[in-house]
């Protein structure tokens, strides 16, 4: 790993590493305690549940404010004992973060991961990135796009996907809210896979895996043929892939289903109790 992207990082009772362009004394002393800039006012607080994720405005080298996003993963119960033989979600999305840059494919650049252990158990941890500016999570241009915009953006995110997959990137959370959209001047499509902790580097990713892993977006009936013919590269999806595809897909929409009905039972008894 090159040295830019990993500079061992100690502020006590913090542990981590930081990139090099941001390991100076005003940034240090920022991010010595993310959880008060995640309290300030001044934060913007993208996500408050199982995880924390704001965005605050911090110094750079020159002294001008750059926006840094900060994702706190919450340390409890099953994943409080995991993290007694497990590596930290902080530190697995600074390298799921660190390989997508080494192989060129597109995330918000990673600035730093931060750990808090308690003897043997990670009680506190952290992971900031650059925020990229620009973009919009590929869930809501799904919903909001024309048919001829939305067949041009499949048709890219087939390539993209099919690209990632060839160069050994599993993301086994590839969801509508984990791809980043921009289009740039030219119209064309950049995508930014995001929730790095999630990613898992193979020497290749099988056909079948691969086809697997696009089972969570949420591409509309009409469009998914098209979609399939641009990832695997082919005229005509074979009967036996989409078969696969569909199968698989099938099964994780019951599955979400069954999850989403659990949850509200359980919310329900809980009221009922109170």
């Amino acid at each position: 790993m090159k040295e830019e992207f990993g500079q061992d990082l100690s502020l006590p009772p913090f542990n981590g590493k930081i990139q090099v362009a941001y390991n100076h004394p005003p940034f240090l002393q920022a991010i010595s305690d993310c959880s008060r800039l995640l309290n300030e006012p001044e934060a913007e607080i993208l996500l408050d549940g199982r995880n924390r994720v704001g965005v605050v405005a911090l110094p750079n080298q020159e002294g001008k404010e750059i926006d840094i996003v900060i994702k706190e993963f919450r340390s409890t119960g099953v994943n409080k004992l995991k993290s007694i033989f497990l590596p930290g979600k902080a530190f697995k999305a600074w390298r799921g973060a660190v390989a997508l840059m080494k192989k060129g494919i597109e995330t918000p650049p990673p600035v730093a991961y931060l750990e808090k252990r308690k003897g043997i158990f990670l009680e506190q941890s952290f992971f900031l990135a650059e925020r990229v500016d620009g973009v919009e999570e590929i869930r809501f241009l799904l919903l909001r796009f024309s048919p001829s915009e939305l067949r041009r953006l499949l048709i890219s995110l087939g390539s993209y996907l099919s690209l990632c997959h060839e160069k050994g990137v599993l993301h086994r959370d590839l969801s509508d809210g984990n791809i980043l959209v921009r289009k740039d001047k030219t119209g064309e499509f950049k995508f930014f896979l995001v929730d790095t902790n999630r990613i898992k580097l193979k020497k290749k990713v099988g056909l079948l895996r691969g086809l697997k892993n696009l089972i969570r977006l949420g591409v509309p009936g009409e469009f998914q043929r098209n979609f399939l013919e641009q990832y695997l590269g082919t005229s005509r999806v074979r009967i036996f892939f989409w078969f696969w595809y569909k199968m698989n897909k099938v099964t994780y929409t019951h599955y979400v289903k069954l999850k989403k009905k659990l949850r509200l039972r359980q919310i329900a008894q809980k009221l009922k109790i109170q």
